[in-house]
């Protein structure tokens, strides 16, 4: 796991133009249109900063709507977990999960009778429009073999030292060349190429811990409630707090949502919920070892919310969706116990996983990626239940790493009824299209009712501060070599190359453009 003082650059491969696919929220076969990129690696800095320009990631495909453009433009959400009161429709769900949990009980009304449940479909409809593109496009190629055999011959010439050579000099990193060897996309050879789990050393256990801090643990379980409903095992207690009760709520003060989601339960309760973080990337020994159980439950959820046949929902399609991504696994000193990167929220109920939240730690926020759950337990609202858990996981990740405050929920989609619903976790905020500043979603609304879409800001004076402004200090790599774009444009003469790195740089901003290096072949 990299620490922040040893990043290597991130490397990614821009598809020039603009992707028209069909929208899974409108159903118009062309209308739904995006710009892509496919993120060889990526570190969870640019991520910060890309979904922070509009971009959202499907895998290790990261790509950002033309919003001008679009059927159904889809505005960046967060919400903002300091200031987070659960509605009465939470309220509603979380009674609802202990219930079931101490008696057994079950509501008569199903998910859809709650007012905040999405229709898993539509939700998640446009990433498998992109999936599918993807597979076509991206994950059907690799690196051309030239430049693999040019980088293994590097490799083996390797000098001694380790510092980094200036920008214009050979690339002589041996992270580099795992990334772009990695057998995923550049346009000159296709190969399927698909993650087997359980494949390879396990990188991401733990460090040795000290036998002092273990017996504190051990004491801190103990003391926990047996059948706690929020009970927390595994790499979760690196990450959740242990506490042996919830915090109490002061006298006429409302329950805050810690109250709610960790209300104590009866010795005999009916049921027990564990809730565990396992890193999906690189593979957690926690993660192999439960990977054919979670790739079950999103099989069947597939067959029975989307209607896939049983053959549709594939291991290679499960992998590349849900468990592949760009993300460096990174560690820093002020940052969360359990590091940055992805992860898998699994939820345990009685010994057996019911639902999975996918979701990307990141310096300034928790990003929810997806969901998926048993269908037999949708009488649980999953969906709003794993949203109000992830909340209070944030909250408690800001006690240690202050400026880790924020829950970003994907897209929110306006004109879209059933996807209306993220709006309902305040205080949110919108991202302006245009100037990429954030503003609170109770301002955005008027606007939206009038048109689809829409500019936030509404300084007209207003432009975007991290635009790129010298595209020749964007970051190239290119023959072996990293060198600034106004080098590598000397080189190139191509009027539709230089199109396509300017339109790149001008989607990213000048910081990433800096940072990231853009594969060029």
């Amino acid at each position: 796991m990299a620490s922040w003082a040893r990043l290597s650059p991130s490397i990614v491969e821009y598809f020039e133009g603009e992707d028209f696919y069909r929208c899974g929220y409108c159903k118009n076969e062309t209308g739904s249109r995006s710009n892509g990129m496919w993120a060889h690696s990526m570190t969870v800095q640019d991520y910060q900063d890309l979904i922070d320009r509009g971009w959202r990631r499907s895998g290790k495909y990261v790509y950002k709507p033309v919003m001008n453009q679009t059927c159904c433009p889809q505005y960046t959400i967060r919400c903002r977990p300091l200031q987070f009161q659960p509605s009465k429709s939470h309220k509603k769900v979380l009674k609802k999960m202990l219930k079931f949990l101490a008696k057994g009980e079950i509501s008569k009304g199903n998910c859809e009778d709650e007012p905040m449940e999405p229709t898993a479909e539509d939700a998640v409809a446009g990433d498998f429009a992109l999936i599918n593109k993807l597979d076509i496009q991206c994950d059907l190629t690799a690196l051309s073999d030239d430049l693999r055999e040019s980088l293994e011959s590097e490799e083996k010439q390797k000098g001694k030292s380790s510092k980094r050579e200036d920008t214009n000099e050979l690339i002589q990193s041996q992270d580099i060349e795992e990334k772009l060897g990695s057998g995923e996309p550049s346009r000159s050879v296709k190969v399927h190429t698909v993650p087997k789990p359980g494949k390879g050393a396990d990188l991401s256990k733990p460090p040795c811990r000290k036998a002092k801090e273990i017996r504190k643990e051990r004491k801190r379980l103990k003391l926990m409630q047996q059948n706690r409903a929020g009970e927390l095992e595994g790499l979760q207690a690196q990450c959740e707090p242990l506490s042996s009760s919830p915090p109490k709520a002061k006298c006429n003060q409302p329950k805050s949502l810690e109250d709610l989601i960790f209300e104590s339960l009866p010795e005999n309760a009916s049921h027990k919920l564990e809730v565990r973080v396992v890193r999906s990337s690189p593979q957690s020994s926690q993660f192999k070892a439960t990977f054919q159980e979670s790739y079950q439950v999103y099989k069947r959820y597939q067959m029975v919310i989307h209607k896939d046949p049983p053959d549709k929902p594939t291991v290679s399609q499960f992998t590349r969706f849900l468990c592949s991504s760009p993300l460096e696994a990174e560690t820093s000193p002020n940052g969360p116990d359990c590091g940055y990167g992805s992860f898998h929220q699994q939820y345990w109920l009685d010994g057996k996983i019911i639902a999975v939240g996918v979701i990307d730690i990141l310096p300034h926020c928790v990003s929810s990626v997806y969901l998926y759950y048993d269908p037999d337990y949708s009488f649980l609202s999953l969906g709003v239940y794993s949203a109000l858990r992830e909340i209070a996981f944030t909250r408690h990740l800001h006690e240690k790493t202050s400026q880790l405050s924020y829950y970003y929920m994907g897209f929110y989609i306006h004109s879209c009824p059933k996807m209306k619903y993220k709006g309902q976790y305040r205080p949110s905020d919108l991202l302006c299209p245009e100037t990429y500043v954030w503003v609170p979603i109770e301002q955005c609304l008027p606007s939206l009712e009038n048109s689809k879409y829409c500019r936030f800001n509404q300084d007209s004076e207003a432009v975007d501060e991290g635009r790129s402004k010298e595209p020749d200090r964007l970051q190239v790599l290119y023959k072996k070599a990293i060198m600034p774009y106004g080098v590598y444009k000397k080189q190139q003469k191509d009027p539709r190359d230089e199109a396509a790195v300017l339109q790149y740089a001008a989607l990213v901003g000048q910081v990433c453009s800096e940072r990231m290096l853009l594969f060029r072949n």
